[in-house]
Parts: C-alpha cells; structure tokens; sequence
C-alpha cells in the first residue's frame, strides 16, 4: 500500500451499495456467518457510507448512522494487515467528528484492541450480536461514561 493508491470515497447508499454489498457479504455472510436477514436493514438508506479503494480495487467499507453511530465496518480478508482498517476508521471518524461529538460503535469482542487503538473506550457490560460477543465503544472529545 502506498499512499497514493489509496482512496475512500462517501456517499449515500444509492452511489455506494454496489461497492458496499459484495464487501459486507463477503465479511460477515459468508466468513462470520451472519444471516444476510440480520446484515441488510433499513438504516443503509439514512447512513453515510464509506468505501475504501486499493488501486481502483474496493477492499474495504463503514457506514456512518444519522445519530453518530458507526457500523458495518468490513475489510476483505485478504487485506488486512496493512494498515487499510486505520486509513478507512480514520476518514470515518474525521467525517463523523465534523457532525457530532460523540461517536458510538458496537465492535467484535475480539477486535477491541483496534478501536482502543483509534480511541474508542469499551462501555457497559459484553453482549451478542447476531451471535457474536460485542461490546459499545464511544469516542469523543471527553469521555465521561
């Protein structure tokens, strides 16, 4: 990855979805399992989504909700590791911090230490999501939960 061959461009679904959906169903229906019935919902049309390309290739994507919630976040398998999650969650979060203060996650158990890295703090008690262990994260300018 070199700078130059990275872009993310945002949107709306109607711009974006035929980026997005492969990405999602590549990460969470077919490797994570999840029911595509519990993937696709209503809040695709009222989101901002984001899509990150390597050389004109889509690899990754995130939604940002009208409320401050980030979701969705996915990056193919095969590009992890190169530092394309930070580059995609950096350009979220600078977009999100433009319209709130506050912004909320609901991140994978496992995945904790990436948010944490990017500033999020975990809040409240571990729960299921779509059968995976999860747990709401915040990012804000202070952090008073």
């Amino acid at each position: 990855m070199t700078p130059d061959t990275v872009t993310i461009d945002h949107g709306d679904w109607a711009t974006l979805g035929h980026w997005c959906r492969p990405i999602r169903t590549a990460v969470f229906v077919d490797e994570q399992k999840i029911p595509p019935a519990e993937e696709w919902d209503d809040d695709d049309h009222t989101a901002v989504h984001f899509v990150l390309f390597d050389q004109g290739e889509a690899l990754g994507t995130a939604r940002l909700l009208p409320d401050g919630h980030i979701g969705r976040v996915a990056l193919l398998k095969n590009s992890r590791g190169r530092g394309l999650g930070h580059r995609l969650m950096h350009d979220v979060m600078d977009h999100g911090m433009r319209l709130h203060s506050r912004l909320v996650l609901s991140a994978q158990t496992h995945a904790l230490g990436f948010y944490e890295h990017l500033g999020f703090v975990a809040t409240g008690d571990e729960f299921l999501e779509a059968g995976i262990a999860h747990r709401t994260m915040v990012y804000a300018v202070e952090v008073n939960d």
